[in-house]
């Protein structure tokens, strides 16, 4: 199985960073996981291996597969702009990530449960797909079915200043696509650009 089910904070712990939220776990051993956690000093890094833990680290953060991961760099590649930036800006109008964004999931694996278990609806369609691409003036709301269900958080909102929120009628609207300084993920994307043009 390809899709990664173990312990997050253990991730959380190889990159240094709270890629999941906030993490006790992190807090308490802020060093690497593993039986060699402290003395695992082995010099330098490579050029390659800081790239690689960048394009990993993103891959975690957003929950998305190599392959898929790969043609989204494949197609941002294609696109007009900053080849990084379009990337990050693809990975953030996913439908799952903008479910998480405006706060009706509280992490992304919740957001991508929610869309595939088909709670989540786009300009009044149900979508299933957690990979969805939004465009600017998409309306995301839950489901008139689902609005009374636990998982869900219709009260909190977003303080994405390229996402608005709506309370009263459980939904939201992509107003932009968000520029780099709009997107609070600490990945260097710029490392990931020169992995992949290797």
């Amino acid at each position: 199985m390809a899709r990664y089910r173990g312990p997050l904070s253990k991730i959380a712990r190889k990159f240094g960073e709270p890629i999941f939220g906030p993490d006790k776990a992190l807090e308490r051993k802020n060093y690497p996981p593993g039986q060699h956690g402290f003395a695992r000093k082995r010099g330098k890094k490579s050029e390659y291996a800081v790239q690689l833990a960048e394009k990993q680290k993103a891959k975690y953060t957003y929950g998305i597969l190599e392959r898929q991961f790969e043609n989204l760099f494949q197609k941002a590649n294609r696109l007009k702009g900053i080849t990084g930036e379009t990337l990050l800006q693809l990975c953030e109008t996913r439908l799952d990530n903008v479910v998480y964004r405006l706060g009706i999931a509280p992490t992304r694996r919740a957001a991508r449960q929610l869309v595939s278990h088909r709670h989540i609806e786009v300009n009044g369609e149900i979508v299933n797909i957690p990979s969805y691409q939004l465009k600017p003036g998409d309306v995301i709301s839950v489901r008139q079915k689902s609005r009374s269900m636990d998982a869900i958080n219709l009260t909190k909102g977003t303080q994405m200043d390229w996402l608005e929120w709506n309370s009263a009628t459980a939904s939201g609207r992509l107003l932009n696509v968000p520029q780099r300084e709009q997107i609070p993920e600490n990945i260097k994307e710029q490392l990931i650009v020169e992995l992949y043009s290797k």
